[in-house]
Protein backbone atom coordinates (compact mmCIF):
# COMPACT_ATOMS: atom_id res chain seq x y z
CA UNK A 1 0.00 0.00 0.00
CA UNK A 2 1.22 3.43 -0.83
CA UNK A 3 2.31 5.79 2.06
CA UNK A 4 0.62 9.42 2.20
CA UNK A 5 2.67 12.31 0.38
CA UNK A 6 2.27 15.92 1.14
CA UNK A 7 0.87 17.56 -1.18
CA UNK A 8 -0.55 21.28 -2.37
CA UNK A 9 -3.92 21.82 -2.88
CA UNK A 10 -3.36 23.64 -6.39
CA UNK A 11 -0.99 20.12 -6.99
CA UNK A 12 -3.82 17.73 -6.00
CA UNK A 13 -6.45 19.62 -8.23
CA UNK A 14 -4.20 19.22 -11.27
CA UNK A 15 -3.00 15.50 -9.91
CA UNK A 16 -6.71 14.59 -10.10
CA UNK A 17 -7.29 16.74 -13.45
CA UNK A 18 -4.48 14.94 -14.93
CA UNK A 19 -6.57 10.91 -14.12
CA UNK A 20 -9.77 12.75 -15.10
CA UNK A 21 -8.32 13.45 -18.60
CA UNK A 22 -6.81 10.12 -18.92
CA UNK A 23 -10.63 9.12 -19.16
CA UNK A 24 -12.10 7.44 -22.01
CA UNK A 25 -15.60 9.28 -23.27
CA UNK A 26 -18.38 10.23 -21.00
CA UNK A 27 -17.00 9.77 -17.25
CA UNK A 28 -17.83 10.75 -13.84
CA UNK A 29 -15.58 11.37 -10.81
CA UNK A 30 -16.53 10.96 -7.73
CA UNK A 31 -15.16 13.77 -5.00
CA UNK A 32 -16.72 12.02 -1.71
CA UNK A 33 -16.25 14.21 1.21
CA UNK A 34 -17.75 15.63 4.00
CA UNK A 35 -19.47 18.91 4.14
CA UNK A 36 -17.02 20.23 6.16
CA UNK A 37 -14.58 19.16 3.61
CA UNK A 38 -16.22 21.19 1.06
CA UNK A 39 -15.84 18.93 -1.81
CA UNK A 40 -17.64 20.93 -4.40
CA UNK A 41 -14.71 23.44 -3.98
CA UNK A 42 -12.21 20.98 -5.13
CA UNK A 43 -13.95 19.46 -7.90
CA UNK A 44 -15.16 23.29 -9.12
CA UNK A 45 -11.60 23.43 -9.64
CA UNK A 46 -10.80 20.28 -11.53
CA UNK A 47 -13.25 20.80 -13.76
CA UNK A 48 -12.14 24.35 -14.73
CA UNK A 49 -8.42 23.02 -15.18
CA UNK A 50 -9.98 20.18 -17.70
CA UNK A 51 -12.02 22.94 -19.30
CA UNK A 52 -8.84 24.76 -19.41
CA UNK A 53 -7.33 21.80 -21.17
CA UNK A 54 -9.77 21.42 -23.62
CA UNK A 55 -12.16 18.98 -21.91
CA UNK A 56 -15.65 19.39 -21.39
CA UNK A 57 -16.15 19.20 -17.69
CA UNK A 58 -18.78 20.34 -14.73
CA UNK A 59 -19.14 20.09 -11.53
CA UNK A 60 -22.47 18.49 -9.70
CA UNK A 61 -23.83 18.76 -5.81
CA UNK A 62 -25.15 15.80 -4.41
CA UNK A 63 -27.11 18.41 -2.21
CA UNK A 64 -28.72 19.21 -5.35
CA UNK A 65 -30.05 16.10 -5.50
CA UNK A 66 -31.36 15.68 -1.46
CA UNK A 67 -34.94 13.75 -1.12
CA UNK A 68 -37.72 16.23 -0.26
CA UNK A 69 -37.93 17.13 3.32
CA UNK A 70 -41.28 14.80 4.00
CA UNK A 71 -39.07 11.79 3.38
CA UNK A 72 -35.41 13.63 5.11
CA UNK A 73 -37.52 14.53 8.27
CA UNK A 74 -40.09 12.05 8.73
CA UNK A 75 -38.48 10.89 12.13
CA UNK A 76 -35.98 13.68 13.63
CA UNK A 77 -34.66 16.55 12.21
CA UNK A 78 -31.29 15.59 13.48
CA UNK A 79 -31.45 11.38 13.02
CA UNK A 80 -28.00 10.25 12.02
CA UNK A 81 -29.38 6.93 10.72
CA UNK A 82 -31.94 9.02 8.19
CA UNK A 83 -28.73 11.29 7.08
CA UNK A 84 -27.14 8.48 6.31
CA UNK A 85 -29.40 6.37 4.35
CA UNK A 86 -32.53 8.54 3.50
CA UNK A 87 -31.05 11.79 3.35
CA UNK A 88 -30.00 11.72 -0.27
CA UNK A 89 -31.73 10.80 -3.68
CA UNK A 90 -28.46 8.23 -4.60
CA UNK A 91 -30.73 6.64 -7.13
CA UNK A 92 -32.02 9.69 -8.82
CA UNK A 93 -28.17 10.57 -8.93
CA UNK A 94 -27.40 7.00 -10.78
CA UNK A 95 -30.57 7.67 -12.83
CA UNK A 96 -30.44 11.37 -14.04
CA UNK A 97 -26.41 12.11 -13.82
CA UNK A 98 -24.52 8.60 -14.56
CA UNK A 99 -26.73 6.78 -16.78
CA UNK A 100 -27.85 9.98 -18.77
CA UNK A 101 -24.38 10.77 -19.64
CA UNK A 102 -23.61 7.12 -20.52
CA UNK A 103 -26.44 5.90 -22.52
CA UNK A 104 -28.01 9.37 -23.89
CA UNK A 105 -25.23 12.08 -23.88
CA UNK A 106 -27.00 14.65 -21.00
CA UNK A 107 -27.53 14.86 -17.65
CA UNK A 108 -29.45 16.65 -15.07
CA UNK A 109 -27.17 18.87 -12.92
CA UNK A 110 -30.29 19.91 -10.26
CA UNK A 111 -33.30 17.46 -8.89
CA UNK A 112 -34.23 18.70 -5.57
CA UNK A 113 -33.96 22.40 -4.31
CA UNK A 114 -33.16 21.46 -0.60
CA UNK A 115 -34.00 25.20 0.32
CA UNK A 116 -37.41 25.04 -0.76
CA UNK A 117 -38.10 21.80 -0.88
CA UNK A 118 -39.45 21.40 -4.28
CA UNK A 119 -38.80 20.68 -7.71
CA UNK A 120 -35.08 22.11 -8.86
CA UNK A 121 -37.23 22.79 -12.47
CA UNK A 122 -33.51 22.41 -14.08
CA UNK A 123 -32.80 22.14 -17.25
CA UNK A 124 -31.69 18.79 -18.73
CA UNK A 125 -28.20 19.75 -20.33
CA UNK A 126 -26.57 17.74 -23.70
CA UNK A 127 -23.12 16.43 -23.08
CA UNK A 128 -19.95 17.30 -25.72
CA UNK A 129 -17.84 14.51 -26.18
CA UNK A 130 -15.84 13.16 -23.72
CA UNK A 131 -17.36 15.27 -21.26
CA UNK A 132 -16.32 14.25 -17.30
CA UNK A 133 -18.40 15.06 -14.76
CA UNK A 134 -17.49 15.47 -11.27
CA UNK A 135 -19.96 14.62 -8.32
CA UNK A 136 -19.01 16.12 -4.95
CA UNK A 137 -20.57 15.39 -1.89
CA UNK A 138 -20.90 12.94 1.58
CA UNK A 139 -21.12 9.43 1.47
CA UNK A 140 -20.90 8.48 -2.16
CA UNK A 141 -18.72 5.14 -2.26
CA UNK A 142 -20.70 2.07 -1.73
CA UNK A 143 -23.97 3.21 -3.16
CA UNK A 144 -23.88 1.02 -6.21
CA UNK A 145 -22.52 4.31 -8.24
CA UNK A 146 -20.91 3.07 -11.17
CA UNK A 147 -17.85 5.60 -10.91
CA UNK A 148 -14.84 5.83 -12.94
CA UNK A 149 -12.20 7.58 -10.62
CA UNK A 150 -12.53 7.59 -7.08
CA UNK A 151 -11.75 10.17 -4.63
CA UNK A 152 -11.85 10.97 -0.64
CA UNK A 153 -11.59 13.60 1.30
CA UNK A 154 -10.75 11.76 5.15
CA UNK A 155 -11.51 13.66 8.12
CA UNK A 156 -10.40 12.67 11.34
CA UNK A 157 -13.61 12.58 13.47
CA UNK A 158 -11.95 15.93 15.64
CA UNK A 159 -11.70 17.54 12.30
CA UNK A 160 -15.11 16.87 11.63
CA UNK A 161 -16.49 18.08 14.87
CA UNK A 162 -14.24 21.05 14.43
CA UNK A 163 -15.56 21.93 11.21
CA UNK A 164 -18.91 21.25 11.22
CA UNK A 165 -21.47 23.80 11.34
CA UNK A 166 -22.76 23.64 14.97
CA UNK A 167 -25.96 23.20 13.53
CA UNK A 168 -25.03 20.25 11.87
CA UNK A 169 -23.09 18.38 14.45
CA UNK A 170 -25.90 15.69 14.24
CA UNK A 171 -24.08 14.49 11.08
CA UNK A 172 -20.89 13.68 11.95
CA UNK A 173 -22.58 10.44 13.65
CA UNK A 174 -23.79 9.30 10.56
CA UNK A 175 -20.18 10.33 8.51
CA UNK A 176 -18.44 8.16 11.08
CA UNK A 177 -20.53 5.00 10.95
CA UNK A 178 -20.51 5.13 7.12
CA UNK A 179 -16.88 4.97 7.45
CA UNK A 180 -16.93 1.89 9.66
CA UNK A 181 -19.60 0.49 7.44
CA UNK A 182 -18.07 1.25 3.50
CA UNK A 183 -14.10 0.14 3.25
CA UNK A 184 -13.76 0.84 -0.13
CA UNK A 185 -10.80 2.00 -0.92
CA UNK A 186 -10.86 4.89 -3.52
CA UNK A 187 -8.72 5.52 -6.48
CA UNK A 188 -7.28 8.69 -4.77
CA UNK A 189 -7.19 9.09 -0.92
CA UNK A 190 -6.40 12.27 0.43
CA UNK A 191 -5.92 13.34 4.49
CA UNK A 192 -7.91 16.98 4.53
CA UNK A 193 -7.62 17.12 8.33
CA UNK A 194 -5.84 20.37 7.37
CA UNK A 195 -6.98 21.53 3.63
CA UNK A 196 -4.22 23.96 3.03
CA UNK A 197 -1.53 21.33 3.73
CA UNK A 198 -2.95 18.05 2.86
CA UNK A 199 -1.22 14.60 1.72
CA UNK A 200 -2.29 12.19 -0.82
CA UNK A 201 -2.07 8.23 -1.33
CA UNK A 202 -3.26 7.11 -4.90
CA UNK A 203 -3.22 3.95 -6.24
CA UNK A 204 -1.26 3.17 -10.16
Amino acid sequence: MPEFTAITPPALADLIAARAADLPGHAVVAIDGADAADPIALAQQVAERLRTAGRPADAVSLHEFVRPASLRLEYEPTDEFTYRTAWFDYDGVNREVLVALRQHGRWLPALWDERTDRSARARIRTAAPDTVLLLAGPMLLGRNLDFDLTVTLRMSEGALRRRTDPAELFTVEALLAYQKTHHIEPDILVAWDHPDRPAVRATA
